[in-house]
């Protein structure tokens, strides 16, 4: 075989690899950062997520505590939210909300409290049916952050 098909075919060889090689490089980046895309996206899905039924849970359970469930509509928004946590969220964020969920449930049956009452509560866990469920929160979304 004649030097000059040597050389050229070997030039030819070694742009082919070089290109495949910025090709891989290229490809494995934007591989890497559109992961590092949908994980950001799905942590501020999860964050709003959460933070729309921490809103709705409080509102709801603020007036259950003087108020009887006269319109059972008020509680189709919060039923919403915990289904949407039950497509995105962990099983454990899952389970406290409906733990939630049935608290206010049973303040609405329960009968209505006066609020002066509860002056001498010490511990906010008494009162704040929210805290199990912010801190399962908190724990996902720090698993989510790596």
């Amino acid at each position: 075989m004649n030097a000059a098909y040597v050389s050229a075919l070997s030039a030819l060889a070694g742009s082919a690899i070089g290109a495949m090689a910025s090709f891989a490089t290229t490809w494995l980046t934007l591989r890497n950062q559109e992961r590092a895309t949908l994980l950001v996206q799905d942590r501020a899905r999860r964050e709003a997520l959460y933070g729309e039924f921490i809103r709705e849970a409080s509102t709801l359970f603020g007036d259950a505590f003087q108020h009887a469930l006269d319109d059972p509509a008020k509680l189709v928004n919060l039923y919403a939210i915990v289904n949407k946590i039950r497509l995105f969220g962990e099983p454990e964020t899952l389970e406290e909300a409906e733990r939630v969920m049935q608290r206010i449930g049973e303040t609405y049956f329960a009968p209505n409290k006066d609020l002066s009452a509860y002056a001498d509560i010490h511990h906010a866990g008494d009162l704040d049916p929210l805290c199990a469920f912010s801190a399962v929160c908190r724990k996902e979304l720090a698993i989510a952050r790596r």
